[in-house]
């Protein structure tokens, strides 16, 4: 099972033992957030929210917040000037370790994989 979910104004596609980096959060590391937005719900029987899917939530565990590699921007008028700018964009990375369509479905993280071995302690 898979679902749609919608974070900080980005919707991002999410299965159980993903890892998402989204936009900063204000959760602490470690810590477990609920996602409630959810728009989809795919597999075996799908649910279409209108606009979202009513009992349905995400559960994630916040992994860590960092800032991502720096992107360089370099503006030239010609004859005027040149200017060399960076940017670095803070996000948070979480784990998808549960998904509840609302009508008692539910998919965990298997506990052999990759990502649960890392991350879940």
């Amino acid at each position: 099972m898979y679902g749609v979910v919608e974070i900080s104004g980005h919707q991002y596609k999410v299965q159980a033992g993903d890892v998402l980096d989204v936009e900063k959060l204000s959760n602490e590391a470690g810590s477990t957030v609920e996602l409630e937005k959810v728009l989809f719900i795919g597999g075996e029987k799908p649910l279409v929210g209108l606009p979202t899917v009513s009992g349905a939530k995400v559960t994630a565990k916040v992994i860590k917040h960092d800032r991502s590699r720096k992107i360089i921007a370099f503006k030239r008028k010609p004859g005027m000037y040149q200017k060399k700018m960076g940017h670095r964009q803070n996000y948070t990375a979480l784990l998808i370790t549960e998904i509840n369509d609302g009508n008692g479905n539910v998919t965990k993280i298997d506990a052999d994989s990759k990502a649960a071995k890392k991350f879940l302690k």
